[in-house]
């Protein structure tokens, strides 16, 4: 999976193409997109699967990921909203990691296999935000342990868990050399949507730092 960064104005916005050499939206290997606005504070991404049954696309065009060679790679492939990841001000511009929200529009049965939902009914939003650090009076740091696999201090660096469940690291993104990072995600999670929200941290973030 990889990722190609395009500048439109102030915004930024991210093609995702499993195939490294073929890297655009008309592309069959098309995965989906990421869109910032002009602050580098809000991002949409969008993928070329539709959610659930019933999702409607934001281009009209019904979902293709893996096509046919009879489909034409110059056919754009579908959009499907499927979650949003914001980055909160820092009015009092005080030194300290990033805090981030990021709410993901899963699967129905990514959620919960017992609790049985209409195919064509949206399911709940899954919620999640940053792990709270801890202030190291030694370090003189705000600090998370990321268990070794995050080696080098950075402001991209961070751990989400989900609203309610301060203690499971369901996504964890850290620097470990020069450009080099480090990415560990779990279920409800897919590899896509966690590349996605790591993609986030990248780029000025105006009033957040």
């Amino acid at each position: 999976m990889a990722a190609q960064r395009y500048k439109s104005g102030a915004r930024s916005e991210y093609v995702l193409c499993i195939d490294a050499d073929d890297l655009s939206q008309r592309s069959n290997a098309y995965m989906g997109k990421l869109r910032s606005d002009f602050l580098g504070t809000k991002f949409t991404f969008y993928d070329s699967q539709p959610p659930y049954d019933g999702a409607k696309a934001s281009n009209g065009r019904s979902g293709r990921r893996f096509a046919s060679k009879q489909i034409s790679p110059q056919v754009p492939a579908a959009n499907f909203k499927i979650g949003y990841v914001s980055y909160k001000f820092n009015l009092l511009k005080t030194k300290g990691p990033r805090r981030m929200h990021c709410t993901l529009q899963l699967p129905p049965e990514t959620i919960d296999s017992d609790f049985k939902l209409s195919s064509q009914v949206p399911p709940e939003p899954f919620v999640m935000k940053n792990k709270t650090p801890r202030w190291h009076e030694h370090l003189q740091c705000w600090c998370l342990n990321f268990h070794g696999r995050v080696t080098v201090a950075s402001v991209k660096n961070f751990q989400l868990v989900a609203v309610g469940d301060e203690e499971t690291v369901l996504l964890q993104f850290g620097k470990v050399g020069d450009d080099m990072f480090t990415m560990d995600y779990t279920y409800p999670l897919s590899a896509f949507q966690a590349f996605v929200i790591c993609l986030t941290c990248f780029g000025n973030k105006i009033g957040c730092e």
